[in-house]
């Protein structure tokens, strides 16, 4: 790999000159040179024109490999530079989901103006690909696929394969189907290539598959692949069983990488970005991560209201200020930590609601263990300091076990509520990522400032109160 980005790198000086005089030699040259890939690498890296001007260059069929490599926002400004008859060119040739992926990132004039652009067999695959639901399993499906009846013998399977395979998506596995079209069975390609030709089907068959639904939501077909690892593709049926399509295993890639950057964005506070960070206008950049920092500032504001009820207190001691930071920042993080860790496991299928108990009492027993390690950090802390620097006048062993004990009952419940957090969102509908780990560190330092100063009452009471 290392080795092949270095050759795209050493040609791409002389990719951009043949691209900007026009030289057709040049550019055949340098296609024969590299792969699909290689060629996709070198475009991306050019502006909007020189892009454009190379898919120019090149049969419609191989500018529509190139180009639905891209990223989408890069395809969307390519399509801003290429001609009218281009632009259908390409269109017609990508593949189904690929296209699908396009259209339904463009607002609806735009989304309507390139549908006008495809043959009618083509729009009418797009059209019905759209009409699904976004999110849904049948939104990132393509229908290039080969089906084959079972009452055919392996010999024939394997001609209508030759005759029918090479605009396919993938051969990896053949779908067999009854007269109707509903899905009987997922047979590799292997099982054909190694049987006589005179064999039945119905003896390749073995009655075992899995199968999506295309209303299912894109997240189901994560975990089945993740399942499946070994599978390439995966069909779709619809409620009755009929085979509508196929899946396949990079647009699970492209899928998994934006849920990922979606979910990490959130944990950040920050509203998912639909274009790339140095691409997207700044305008939106601010308005994206303005919302969640205003709510996380409102929230900080209730942090000085419960303060202000324990003005007197403080004003009688205030050495207890001094430790407020050190309290409310072990229980934020602990609160983080948890809440990472739990929507992680939920992405994974590893807990769901129905585990809300389980998470409880490992969350509560390694929140205290956490609690007593940073407690008695904290309370030798205060101990070395009061006595080397006299530093917490003549109640230093109190304030140590104040300051002790209050950790550990912040750090415990920071634990509980990043923990639970999660799954009371998920449980009511809303997107678990949304319980951020500023979100979560904002609601504990609300909530830790009163355990802390109620702790601080009771065991100093009668000393400094």
């Amino acid at each position: 790999m290392a080795l092949q980005k270095m050759k795209t790198q050493l040609l791409y000086p002389e990719f951009v000159a043949a691209i900007e005089v026009g030289d057709s030699e040049a550019i055949e040259a340098l296609r024969e040179q590299l792969t699909t890939e290689d060629l996709a690498e070198l475009v991306d890296a050019l502006e909007g024109p020189g892009r454009a001007a190379f898919l120019a260059k090149v049969p419609a069929d191989e500018a529509a490999d190139i180009f639905q490599q891209l990223d989408l926002n890069i395809q969307r400004e390519t399509l801003e530079a290429l001609s009218s008859s281009r632009t259908a060119g390409i269109l017609n040739e990508m593949d189904a989901d690929d296209r699908t992926a396009l259209l339904e990132s463009l607002p609806l004039h735009q989304t309507k103006r390139l549908l006008s652009f495809l043959r009618p067999r083509e729009r009418a695959e797009a059209q019905k690909l759209l009409e699904f639901p976004e999110d849904s399993v049948g939104r990132m499906m393509t229908p290039d696929f080969l089906a084959i009846r079972r009452e055919w013998t392996v010999g024939r399977a394997l001609d209508f394969i030759r005759y029918n395979g090479e605009d396919k998506e993938t051969l990896n596995d053949i779908y067999v189907v009854d007269r109707d079209g509903r899905l009987l069975d997922d047979i590799p390609i292997r099982e054909f290539l190694l049987s006589p030709t005179d064999r039945p089907i119905t003896e390749v068959m073995d009655g075992y598959y899995t199968a999506l639904n295309a209303l299912d939501p894109q997240e189901t077909a994560i975990l089945g692949f993740k399942k499946y690892s070994a599978r390439t593709a995966l069909p779709v049926v619809d409620e009755d069983g009929l085979l509508l399509g196929i899946v396949t295993i990079d647009d699970i890639l492209h899928l998994e990488e934006k849920e990922t950057t979606e979910d990490i964005q959130k944990f950040g506070g920050a509203a998912p970005l639909e274009e790339a960070y140095l691409e997207i206008p700044l305008w939106n950049l601010l308005r994206k991560r303005a919302g969640w920092l205003s709510v996380l500032f409102v929230g900080e504001m209730f942090t000085a209201s419960a303060m202000s009820f324990y003005e007197v207190e403080i004003s009688k001691a205030v050495v207890l200020a001094l430790f407020i930071p050190l309290i409310i920042s072990s229980g934020g993080n602990s609160g983080s930590q948890a809440a990472t860790l739990v929507i992680r496991a939920m992405a994974l299928g590893e807990v769901a609601f129905a585990d809300v108990w389980k998470v409880l009492r490992r969350e509560l027993f390694i929140g205290a263990g956490l609690g007593v390690i940073l407690g008695g950090l904290g309370l030798i802390r205060v101990l070395v300091w009061g006595s080397l620097f006299k530093a917490y006048g003549d109640h230093v062993l109190m304030l140590g076990a104040a300051v002790c004990v209050a950790v550990v009952c912040v750090v415990a419940w920071g634990a509980l509520v990043g923990s639970m957090l999660p799954l009371v969102l998920k449980r009511f509908g809303f997107d678990p990522a949304t319980s951020s780990a500023p979100f979560v560190a904002t609601l504990i330092d609300v909530t830790g400032i009163m355990i802390y100063f109620n702790i601080a009452l009771m065991v100093m009471s009668g000393r400094l109160f």
